[in-house]
């Protein structure tokens, strides 16, 4: 049995994002390590990625806490004094612009056109590159305090006026980190589609850089997706795309779980997982876990025993993982519905006793479920209590779904003739 710690992906998620996106896996990975050894881990593990931050108060906290302790160490109250004197000189240089955009009339004043604002900025306010440029300073300052909100305004101001590629890519990503720590998931998806698109132009990158920063993408989307109403069907979008699913088989192929659970769960679009079980068979030995290897059992080896037991685990790595253990019970349900539906590929009359093994169910729920699934036309069926059975009746692809199954493997021969190109 599969233990919550076992395939535990924290580590690797958390070396691709920000130290505060870290910070609230770790959040997670504390609450539910309440004592010993590992509660202890965690604690120093937090303290780490604090530190590294100018959040000086809850370094502090968190010293205090794992040393058990009310003795504030020297090295930490020296940093506060260097932050605050940092702070207090960044403000200064900032006053002007700052003062500037805290009036609405003003930022009404400011167009589309970055050149024509830095000129008018310049003026009639004398505000110069010089002021736009600590400004830039000033938000990463306020992020890295943890002040979020000012962090989000200034980082959007900035990109208004600032013509600096590298710096404007920079606050979009800063932009997207603080509208995620401030739970404004919408927002950080329409910069999540700005910082695509920065990205899919910037051709002329290393492939190395490339591949990297859309791994980055897709670890801080995870965010964003799985908190948004239609997450599931954007990070199947994101992640399906020829590019993002080379990053993912060549820098994190551990991606692939959310990928899965996507599609699961977004049933709309299950339609995808004979191009998906492909990818999962090549990279199986670079990467596994029990919800990879639950569709592999189902798709490949038709192993119904073994995709029922890869089931159970699933299971405990739901609840292990930060961003799925809020999408447990759906994908338990749209995986029994997969299994099933296999199995009914296969066999025309099922015993429901035997059935409600394969899908670890006691056979009173397994009926129950079972009607759901008719009473929702989902299922053409017929169930026959006495004799214990139940009957399926002939569901064929229709015209456009053999039509979409037909392009969806001329995509898939596109996607890896791209793929052997870019190896090369």
């Amino acid at each position: 049995m599969a233990s919550t710690t076992e395939y535990d992906l924290s580590g690797r998620i958390c070396a691709s994002l920000d130290k505060h996106l870290a910070l609230a896996i770790l959040e997670f990975l504390a609450s539910r390590a309440s004592s010993g050894a590992s509660a202890d881990a965690i604690r120093e593990a937090k303290l780490a990625v604090v530190e590294k931050t100018y959040m000086c108060d809850y370094a502090v906290d968190l010293y205090c806490e794992a040393r058990q302790t009310k003795d504030v160490p020297e090295h930490l109250k020296k940093r506060k004094e260097e932050v605050l004197v940092t702070l207090n000189e960044l403000k200064e240089k900032v006053a002007p612009i700052v003062d500037f955009l805290s009036k609405s009339e003003n930022v009404k004043l400011l167009k589309s056109d970055r050149a024509q604002n830095m000129s008018f900025l310049q003026n009639e306010f004398q505000i110069g590159p010089s002021q736009v440029d600590a400004l830039f300073s000033f938000a990463k300052w306020m992020y890295e305090c943890g002040n979020y909100n000012a962090a989000h305004e200034y980082l959007y101001h900035y990109r208004t006026l600032s013509s600096h590629p590298e710096k404007n890519t920079s606050a979009l990503w800063g932009r997207i980190a603080s509208s995620i720590l401030l739970q404004d998931f919408q927002s950080a998806l329409d910069d999540v589609v700005k910082l695509k698109e920065l990205l899919e132009n910037d051709t002329f990158a290393p492939v190395q850089r490339q591949l990297q920063q859309k791994s980055w993408l897709m670890h801080w989307s995870l965010f964003v997706f799985f908190n948004h109403e239609n997450g599931m069907n954007g990070l199947v979008d994101l992640f399906t795309q020829d590019r993002y699913l080379t990053a993912i088989q060549l820098c994190a192929p551990h991606l692939l779980r959310y990928l899965v659970v996507a599609v699961l769960v977004g049933k709309k679009r299950t339609r995808l997982l004979k191009d998906l079980v492909r990818v999962i068979s090549q990279e199986r030995y670079e990467y596994s876990d029990p919800i990879t290897e639950f569709v592999r059992c189902l798709y490949v080896d038709y192993d119904f025993e073994g995709a029922q037991e890869k089931l159970e685990q699933c299971a405990f790595v739901l609840e292990g993982d930060f961003f799925l253990i809020a999408k447990k019970d759906a994908f338990i349900e749209a995986a029994r519905e997969q299994l099933f539906s296999q199995y009914c590929a296969i066999h025309k009359c099922i015993d429901l006793e035997a059935l409600s093994k394969q899908l670890g169910m006691q056979t009173e729920d397994t009926e129950r479920w079972l009607v759901n699934l008719i009473r929702g036309s989902r299922l053409q069926a017929s169930i026959d209590s006495g004799a214990g059975t139940i009957t399926i009746k002939n569901q064929g692809l229709s015209s456009y779904e053999q039509l979409l199954e037909k392009a969806r493997g001329l995509s898939l021969r596109t996607f890896s003739l791209a793929n052997n190109v870019m190896l090369f």
